[in-house]
């Protein structure tokens, strides 16, 4: 479950005015439903850092490696399609896609790690349908209709003759 900073900082400024209009701990934790510890720390907090310390801290981890900006950007390079870079066909691999990142953006990804990217954009996994372009479908649909039923094998009539050697008769 994804929490919501905003919303877990907008609760613990909602705690710090409670306990500055002089609520107990207590109370707070009721009123809000969340842990007496949980507002014994933010009390805690409040006391030593004042409100800032309650603020919603910076997002966690690594940060990116392209801005949001850049991401838009990549998205509009692959909008224009693999060949326009160069590319013989317009598949966009993620060996490609890294490959263009690394060339306009300098900043190299693994072709692993591309697939993340591409989710973030909301770009799917592609699977060419293998059909040749010159396929006739109403030429197969009366293939299958007529020449199909006619050479396919037929079941046999009973009381014919059997060829199997061990059938006895």
């Amino acid at each position: 479950m994804r929490r919501d900073r905003v919303e877990l900082e907008q609760r613990r400024l909602t705690a710090a005015r409670l306990l500055e209009r002089g609520q107990s701990e207590a109370e707070v934790a009721r009123r809000l439903g969340v842990s007496r510890q949980s507002v014994n720390r933010w009390a805690q907090t409040l006391a030593t850092a004042g409100r800032a310390g309650l603020q919603r801290a910076a997002r966690a981890g690594r940060p990116p490696k392209l801005s949001e900006t850049e991401l838009r950007q990549v998205e509009h390079c692959l909008q224009q399609g693999a060949e326009y870079f160069g590319y013989s066909s317009g598949l966009w691999t993620l060996g490609r896609v890294a490959k263009l990142i690394e060339q306009q953006w300098a900043v190299r990804y693994d072709p692993s790690q591309v697939w993340r990217l591409l989710r973030r954009l909301n770009w799917s996994c592609q699977r060419p349908s293998g059909r040749a372009l010159e396929r006739d479908e109403q030429r197969i649909a009366r293939w299958k209709k007529v020449e199909w039923p006619r050479i396919k094998k037929k079941p046999w009539r009973s009381g014919a003759p059997s060829s199997s050697s061990t059938r006895a008769d």
